[in-house]
């Protein structure tokens, strides 16, 4: 069963409340359940920082000290001295026990001295009053000091601090309500019109992205830019290559017709223009095969409905027999082979399609080389394997062509060197064959000076 998706603006309210209510959540927790612990134990630490303050101090001032925290911190201090002097500050503070003669206080300050303890905290309850205390002994060379620090009734803050946070809590929820309503309108805008752009896009309108305000946005617009670029550079070789494909397609049907209606009514009873009208014929049937070849080639290689028949053969061996199939134009068309290969190279790979692989690689050379009429075929050794260069001498590639060469959809449109059949397809389909084996391949040109096409093949 598929979830239903909600809509940006709906999450957004619901990510900003769930935030609001977590953070005030926890500010209850700490602020009315840990208050009370919170506020003791600061009382404890502060306590200890003043014990430390009286322990550092000198016999001749520990007078002076005692007096000054008990009236700096609001606590009231009792120093029972060896010499059995008692000395008291800040006694008449509001709530101070020390010096009442309490019987419960007595007891734990004897109980101290007693058992010469160096120092320790009493928490002290006066049930009567409901009152809370704490009770710090610490034990000098002097004599004995009691700190006592009145702890303060919260109850009265809670509340406060619940009504605080009641009104806090109702006012968070309408003000992230109100954020996450804003943000996601102006997040949700610019998507929406991606979306509308987009849709209208796939109908195979031309659309212009505008540029917002969100980096992220602005560069989903730009991909989609992009796409929108290639598409329609796609559509536009693929009505090309239609164009092409019908072009290729018509000429040698037109042909076979018009000769097969000439043996049909006028060459039939003559021998010799019988056999010239039927090779012309067999001849165009070729230029078709050729053609059809070609794309069910590409289309085979793409969807791999071919599996690789690998095989270990020697690759100078194949390119020299199919170099020698083209000797008819060496003595038609004074082509010039030039071959710099090894002696022998054993690879892995399926044979009939690396071959495949030669003679387009040729084939583009053949049809693109200069007036010298110059094919360059070598094999040299390198790190990753050994890399197959095939170059001709012809204008070379413009910059921008480069990378849609190998497009199998792009065909180039100067002038050939020979007139020759072509759909565009074969360096699409040199292309995928060498994908398939994992080969690296790429091309290289230079301005008036030719083409290089390469392939590396590793070595065994």
């Amino acid at each position: 069963m598929t979830k239903k998706a909600s809509s940006f603006k709906s999450k957004t309210l619901i990510y900003f409340v769930v935030f609001s209510i977590t953070i005030l959540l926890l500010l209850w927790i700490f602020q009315i359940l840990f208050l009370k612990y919170s506020y003791e134990s600061y009382q404890v630490k502060n306590l200890n920082s003043i014990a430390s303050e009286i322990k550092d101090s000198s016999l001749i001032s520990i007078s002076n000290t005692l007096e000054t925290v008990a009236y700096q911190n609001e606590i009231c201090v009792e120093y029972f001295t060896n010499s059995g002097q008692t000395l008291r500050y800040n006694t008449l503070l509001n709530g101070c026990a020390l010096g009442k003669n309490k019987e419960d206080i007595l007891n734990i300050e004897n109980d101290f001295m007693k058992n010469n303890m160096s120092e320790k905290t009493y928490r002290l309850v006066n049930k009567e009053y409901e009152a809370k205390a704490f009770l710090y002994g610490i034990s000098l060379p002097s004599g004995t000091v009691f700190l006592y620090s009145n702890l303060e009734d919260l109850s009265v803050a809670n509340v406060v601090l619940k009504n605080q946070l009641i009104y806090l809590t109702i006012m968070a929820i309408f003000i992230a309500c109100f954020i996450a309503y804003f943000l996601s309108k102006k997040l949700t805008e610019p998507i929406i019109d991606i979306t509308s752009k987009a849709r209208k896009l796939g109908s195979g309108k031309k659309v212009q992205f505008s540029n917002y305000d969100i980096s992220e946005v602005n560069e989903l617009a730009h991909v989609l830019d992009l796409s929108q670029q290639e598409m329609m550079k796609t559509e536009e070789l693929r009505r090309d290559l239609m164009a092409n494909v019908s072009h290729d397609l018509k000429t040698p049907l037109t042909m076979i017709k018009a000769y097969a209606e000439m043996v049909r009514d006028i060459s039939y009873q003559e021998n010799d223009k019988r056999i010239n009208h039927c090779n012309i014929i067999i001849e165009e049937v070729d230029r078709l095969n050729i053609l059809v070849n070609d794309i069910l080639t590409l289309s085979k290689n793409e969807a791999h409905a071919e599996e690789l028949k690998l095989e270990n053969f020697d690759l100078v061996k194949e390119i020299k027999n199919i170099v020698h199939r083209y000797e008819i134009l060496k003595v038609t068309e004074d082509y010039h082979f030039e071959l710099k290969l090894p002696k022998k190279l054993i690879i892995t790979a399926d044979k009939n399609k690396i071959c495949q692989v030669i003679y387009n690689l040729i084939n583009n050379a053949i049809n693109y080389t200069g007036k010298d009429k110059v094919v360059k075929i070598e094999i040299k050794k390198e790190e990753e394997g050994y890399r197959v260069s095939i170059k001709d001498t012809g204008k070379g590639l413009k910059e921008e062509e480069i990378p849609i060469i190998w497009n199998k959809y792009y065909k180039n449109e100067k002038n050939h060197q020979r007139n020759v059949v072509g759909t565009g397809l074969g360096l699409s389909i040199v292309k995928t064959i060498l994908e398939n084996h994992h080969f690296p391949y790429g091309v290289t040109s230079v301005k008036n000076k030719g083409t290089c096409f390469y392939f590396v093949v590793k070595k065994m």
